[in-house]
């Protein structure tokens, strides 16, 4: 039965990456971005992984991203198998805080300079969350630190404006009885999320550390001041129980 708790809460995974791997996984993205086409990734880059309802790439990415970022949805089968590796072992400690994940999907590079960051949004279970598989968190490691700024940051809030409804018949969709489902469209492009009050919590984790954060949670990151931040980021779903 997947938890509400899982949705919403938060962990980590300390070295999740090893100082040699992070090391690689560097010299393996430094060589894409070294590229002659490598521009397509950033300046140049008119798709994004966000999507909103109803907007074009370029509005969502002006709402989630306004002053740009790298971004690299399709990393090099090498260092895809180094995070997935990394993932498949340190499953026993993601399964005490989140038990219901059963796999990591496809990696992405993600990038920020000075006066980047990510504005605050949740990710949500799926667009049908009745639906398998089921997103339970996105995960985040750092590679790369900032000189400063570029903090990750979870907010919390109590509002009943976030919350769409109780999970329909909870039990048979596999789901607890106390599971809630958040609203959709809950980023800057709604104006209910804008003004709605919330807590920041934020975090500067070690390189090589995996941040937890539940689908059902508002996160997003500090412009950096100084220096580029670099990270890997991908989503922890539960798939259909075999019956």
């Amino acid at each position: 039965m997947i938890h509400i708790a899982e949705t919403v809460g938060v962990g980590s995974i300390e070295n999740f990456l090893d100082p040699a791997e992070r090391l690689h996984l560097a010299a393996l993205m430094h060589d894409v971005l070294a590229a002659d086409d490598a521009p397509r990734f950033g300046n140049e880059r008119r798709t994004s992984i966000h999507e909103i309802p109803g907007h074009s790439h370029e509005q969502a990415m002006a709402v989630y991203e306004p002053a740009g970022r790298v971004e690299i949805p399709a990393i090099p089968a090498e260092a895809e198998k180094v995070l997935q590796d990394a993932f498949d072992r340190t499953r026993p400690a993601l399964a005490r805080v989140m038990p219901s994940i059963t796999v990591c999907r496809p990696w992405t590079y993600v990038e920020y300079g000075p006066g980047q960051h990510i504005t605050s949004h949740l990710d949500g279970i799926a667009p049908d969350p009745l639906a398998w598989p089921r997103q339970i968190a996105g995960i985040s490691v750092v590679i790369t630190q900032a000189d400063a700024g570029g903090d990750f940051y979870v907010e919390t809030a109590s509002s009943d404006r976030l919350w769409y409804s109780q999970a329909p018949d909870a039990a048979a969709n596999g789901y607890a009885e106390s599971m809630w489902l958040a609203h959709d469209g809950a980023d800057n492009s709604a104006a209910w999320f804008q003004q709605m009050p919330r807590t920041r919590w934020s975090v500067d984790p070690a390189p090589g550390t995996a941040l937890l954060y539940g689908s059902q949670l508002t996160h997003g990151t500090l412009p950096v001041t100084a220096g580029r931040c670099a990270k890997f980021i991908s989503w922890l779903a539960a798939e259909e129980p075999r019956s």
